[in-house]
């Protein structure tokens, strides 16, 4: 007896450039995430039951539009959310297709947190992870999140491991994650895995603030303003002083 496909929550998906890996991808957002980021500028992927019901079948026929288009631009296939690892299944089926069927590279979008539901041969089918590092500080990590920084920091370690490249992703937000220890211990720990390719200073904006508004919400850094261009400098340089590449 043939098991059913795997099917899931979709929140939506686009084409992009430069930011969810090389090249224009077709990202796909799976709804649902585990944690609460303060600056969080999607919060309407929060709840899983919110995203529309569909098989792995719909989003790799919508991929297959613009394969050619894609690999003209050194690009991909990334599978992002939300928390792409809430479904596992999916997620797996997604890069399994995209890597396979349509001969693309494949990436994965992760806060990490979740990082114990990647199996094997999910990531074997994983060219690239973009891991997102929000703080050092532990303490902090809960209050940006609402969850433990450890899980994050075993999968990256797993990861290393497995030689897969990552490229780290590190919100700068001005009067949180911007303290030089926080800064250093994120890019010491970077530095040390061996396989982070790309470190992506993200400077933290308010451009998903009316998302907050429209479902209800409160944000907390309604007020926090961007950070200048020398404080995000001054950050990257804190990751380039231990060897590593910069975006």
């Amino acid at each position: 007896m043939t098991s059913p496909p795997p099917a899931g929550r979709l929140h939506s998906w686009d084409l992009s450039t430069g930011v969810d890996g090389p090249g224009t991808r077709f990202v796909a957002f799976l709804s649902g995430c585990p944690l609460r980021c303060l600056y969080c500028h999607n919060p309407d992927t929060w709840r899983r039951r919110d995203g529309r019901r569909v098989e792995a079948e719909e989003i790799v026929a919508e991929a297959a539009k613009y394969v050619e288009f894609i690999r003209a631009s050194g690009g991909g296939a990334t599978v992002s959310g939300g928390e792409p690892l809430l479904q596992p299944a999916l997620t797996g089926e997604l890069l399994h297709r995209f890597k396979h069927e349509l001969g693309l590279h494949t990436a994965l979008d992760t806060s990490g947190f979740l990082g114990a539901r990647a199996t094997d041969a999910l990531l074997a089918d994983t060219d690239l992870v973009l891991l997102d590092i929000k703080s050092w500080d532990r303490a902090l990590y809960r209050r940006l999140t609402g969850q433990r920084l450890a899980p994050t920091l075993d999968f990256a370690r797993r990861l290393a491991d497995l030689g897969k490249e990552v490229w780290v992703r590190f919100v700068l937000v001005p009067g949180l994650t911007d303290r030089t220890e926080n800064v250093e211990g994120v890019a010491a720990f970077t530095a040390s895995l061996g396989n982070v390719t790309r470190v992506d200073v993200l400077p933290f904006h308010r451009l998903g603030l009316a998302k907050w508004r429209a479902l209800g919400l409160t944000s907390t850094l309604a007020d926090t303003p961007p950070p200048t261009p020398a404080q995000t400098a001054c950050a990257r340089a804190a990751f380039e002083a231990h060897g590593l590449r910069t975006a």
